[in-house]
C-alpha cells in the first residue's frame, strides 16, 4: 500500500512538472554543416514565482527575508545570485548542448562567437527556484524561448521554440536555489538538442 502511494504521488510530481518544449516557427536544417554556433543569453523580461514578479524586485524581496533571519546573508546571497548567471546557469546549458552536437557532428555552440552565420538566442522568460526541505523538496522550473537567427541580420528567424517548466533538481539534497536553477538549463540544453537531433539530424 505504502508503495502504490509512493509512485502515485511520484507520478503527480512528475506530471506537474513536465517540460514542454514547442516548435512556434521554422525547422533546423540550416545547421547542417556548421562549425560553430553563437549563442546569446536574454533575461530583460525575466520574472519570477507564480506572482511574476520582476528580477529586481524578487532579488530585493528575497535579500531582505533573508537578512531578518541573519545580518549580512542576504547581500551574501545578492553576489551569488548575480554570479549564477554566468558560473551556473549558463555553463550547464551549453555542456548539454555541446554534449551531443560537438562530438557527434562537430558544431560548438559558445558565447561571443561574432563571425558564426548563426546566433542562438536563448531568451529566459520565468523562473521558480523550487525549494528543497529534506524530507521534501519542490524542483526549480525554467521557461525559456529558443530562437535561432542569422548573426548578421537579426531580424531573420530562421527557428523559434518555447521551453516551458523545465526541472531542475539534483539526486539527494540540493539547498541552493543558484544549483536547482541550473539544473533547469541543464535540462533545457538536453531537451532540446535532442529536439534539434530529432529533427535535423
Amino acid at each position: 500500500m505504502k508503495t502504490n502511494i509512493f509512485l502515485l504521488v511520484l507520478f503527480v510530481c512528475t506530471a506537474t512538472f513536465a517540460q514542454k518544449m514547442k516548435i512556434v516557427d521554422g525547422g533546423f536544417d540550416f545547421l547542417k554543416g556548421q562549425k560553430e554556433v553563437n549563442v546569446e543569453f536574454v533575461y530583460d523580461n525575466m520574472q519570477l514565482l507564480k506572482k511574476n514578479l520582476p528580477e529586481a524586485q524578487y532579488v530585493e524581496e528575497h535579500a531582505a527575508e533573508m537578512e531578518e533571519k541573519s545580518p549580512g546573508k542576504g547581500e551574501t546571497w545578492k553576489k551569488s545570485w548575480a554570479a549564477a548567471r554566468e558560473l551556473i546557469r549558463q555553463p550547464k546549458f551549453l555542456e548539454l548542448m555541446n554534449r551531443y552536437f560537438y562530438e557527434d557532428h562537430g558544431m560548438a555552440f559558445k558565447e561571443g562567437l561574432s563571425d558564426a552565420k548563426y546566433t542562438l538566442i536563448v531568451e529566459t522568460v520565468w523562473l521558480y527556484p523550487g525549494w528543497d526541505a529534506g524530507v521534501m523538496k519542490q524542483p526549480a522550473k525554467v521557461t525559456t524561448n529558443l530562437k535561432f537567427v542569422e548573426t548578421a541580420n537579426r531580424d531573420t528567424v530562421l527557428a523559434e521554440v518555447t521551453s516551458a517548466n523545465a526541472p531542475g533538481d539534483q539526486w539527494g539534497s540540493s539547498f541552493s536555489n543558484e544549483d536547482r536553477l541550473g539544473e533547469g538549463y541543464a535540462k533545457t540544453g538536453k531537451s532540446f538538442a535532442k529536439l534539434i537531433e530529432k529533427k535535423a539530424f
